[in-house]
């Protein structure tokens, strides 16, 4: 991976990207008003450069019948580090959970995790997370209401 120096129209192409991951070429050469040549070898050398991570459709998780959202803080045994690959190898398998950062403060681990209903996230939470190796306690919020959800980046002017 190598470092570029962006210039406005590698964030115009990028700022796109963010909200019209499936644009063709043709709408993102439009966008950034390059020619569709130009627009691809940017965007090729984005990509390679790392820029973009990946591509992903996100479904709408009410509408698959996942109707719960709970952000769970996880607490570990302090001899966790022994079992800290472990945990998260079979933390990454979990489909439930949707993203895990490692944090400071009161606990080792805040997910975000999405549930059928209130009882299948108490199961996930008594029959799989709790039963995970180094797992001391986990605290839940359930999510009452979306606010705001976006993966967009803040880009520069």
């Amino acid at each position: 991976m190598y470092e570029l120096d962006l210039d406005r129209i590698d964030l115009r192409i990028l700022d796109h990207l963010q909200g019209h991951a499936r644009a063709s070429n043709l709408e993102l050469a439009e966008a950034a008003n390059l020619s569709p040549a130009q627009c691809h070898r940017r965007h090729r050398r984005l990509e390679e450069a790392g820029y973009v991570g990946r591509y992903e459709t996100r479904l709408n998780a009410a509408r698959m019948g996942l109707t719960v959202v709970a952000f769970i803080h996880v607490s570990m045994e302090r001899s966790h580090i022994r079992e800290l690959q472990k945990f998260k190898d079979l933390l990454a398998n979990l489909p439930e959970v949707q993203e895990c950062y490692s944090v400071t403060g009161d606990f080792d681990y805040v997910l975000k995790v999405v549930a059928r209903d209130l009882p299948a996230l108490s199961r996930f939470l008594m029959d799989t997370l709790m039963r995970l190796p180094g797992v001391a306690a986990v605290r839940s919020s359930v999510c009452m209401d979306e606010i705001k959800c976006t993966s967009a980046l803040p880009l520069p002017a």
